[in-house]
């Protein structure tokens, strides 16, 4: 339940919802701090309605709106059936009715596939394992997936995860969708690669007065993928009003680094030797930024790229990754200019953006190098800046003035 706030694509996800009302989260049943489940112990449904009822009144919560995600669905809309006087909305996204196969539902996996996934779960969780079938377009990102890895191990032990998925497999709510009587919303995204689109149209079809809404994108994970089309729909539900458009320019102030001469290093030290360098100098930027309220956009191979909200955070960031970085016999320099950025997703993007990139790449091993924007914005403080000049930067008709930090 914690580390959910750590990573950032899900944080935004979460955040999104918060604002919408009080949001209760709570570990289920063999994972976090919940004690474990033994596999001859497994609960039954009523148990887990207990536990999700146990949780509303220990917050005081006496009507909830229930968003239930995959197999998270299937609890929700049993909750919803027995207690509508304590749930005013059901949201279900990427829910499917039961996990085994039968001629009248031919979308589950057979006995044996879920044998062997039972089998792949035991063998690789908490390793880098193929998650292709739940979040495909984060894939190829590797700082994502080892957080993810990071995340399971934390959460659940193998044979915790395992009994999980038993756990699962064994909700069949074909038979309880008629008896639900409360506001429904059943979302799914067409391209659904663990829990076929065919099912959310099967499941809002047997609901009474439930509205189905098919979702562009490949992911089973809402939070992944495109995001606010999910959380835009879950709002206009809950709320009755389509969320205004939110400003995609803001200031920002613009951190690149970058490690000197690396690929010399690179060879001296051999693959495996940099990349556990590479690892440490990753964790350290990371823990820089998030120490500093930064937000941290991406890696650029042997560097990173960041934005923080004020020019003052962005330089103290920027020099304690560098100090970071001796430690780890690493020179790294660094590039900072704040200017308008536009926000589309994760990413940022325009002329500011490319100026960061341009200072960053100018400055001397060891060296935090910033526009006189950031030095005009952080006067009266106490940072001491060196003049290095009047440089012409590449793609910028005019030059800059461009300042050392001290």
């Amino acid at each position: 339940m914690e580390l959910a706030w750590d990573e950032p694509t899900l944080a935004r996800f979460l955040g999104r919802l918060a604002s919408l009302g009080r949001l209760i989260t709570f570990d289920k049943r063999g994972t976090g701090l919940s004690d474990r489940v033994p596999e001859d112990q497994l609960p039954t449904h009523e148990e887990r309605m207990d536990d999700l009822r146990a949780v509303m009144d220990a917050v005081g919560s006496k009507r909830a709106a229930l968003l239930g995600i995959s197999e998270g669905g299937g609890l929700c809309a049993l909750f919803a059936a027995t207690y509508p006087d304590r749930t005013c909305a059901l949201v279900l996204y990427g829910t499917f009715a039961k996990r085994i196969w039968s001629p009248d539902y031919p979308w589950a996996p057979t006995p044996d596939q879920r044998q062997r996934e039972y089998e792949h779960v035991a063998r690789e969780w908490g390793n880098l394992m193929d998650l292709s079938r739940s979040i495909p377009s984060k894939m190829a990102d590797e700082d994502f997936t080892r957080r993810i890895a990071t995340y399971q191990r934390r959460s659940a032990s193998p044979g915790a995860a395992v009994a999980l998925l038993k756990m699962n497999t064994r909700l069949d709510i074909t038979h309880v969708l008629p008896a639900i009587h409360v506001p429904t919303l059943v979302m799914h995204r067409t391209g659904d690669l663990d829990v076929n689109v065919e099912e959310g149209r099967w499941l809002a079809a047997r609901i009474p007065g439930a509205k189905f809404v098919e979702l562009e994108g490949d992911d089973h994970a809402p939070w992944v993928g495109d995001q606010d089309s999910v959380l835009d729909e879950t709002e206009e539900f809950l709320t009755g009003m389509r969320p205004k458009p939110v400003a995609t320019r803001v200031l920002a102030t613009i951190l690149f680094t970058d490690i000197v001469e690396s690929t010399r290093l690179a060879h001296e030290l051999g693959d495996k030797a940099w990349k556990d360098v590479l690892d440490r100098h990753d964790r350290l930027c990371r823990d820089c930024v998030e120490k500093f309220r930064g937000h941290l956009i991406k890696r650029t191979g042997d560097g990173v790229h960041a934005t923080f909200d004020g020019p003052g955070r962005a330089i103290a960031c920027a020099r304690e990754i560098l100090e970071g970085g001796r430690a780890l016999g690493l020179d790294i320099r660094a590039g900072l200019h704040t200017g308008e950025c536009e926000i589309r997703g994760d990413e940022t993007e325009g002329v500011a953006v490319h100026l960061a990139a341009r200072v960053a790449a100018l400055a001397d091993a060891g060296e935090v190098l910033v526009s006189r924007t950031v030095r005009d914005l952080v006067a009266g403080s106490d940072v001491v800046f060196t003049d290095r000049g009047s440089h012409a930067l590449r793609g910028f008709p005019d030059e800059w003035q461009l300042y050392a930090v001290s």
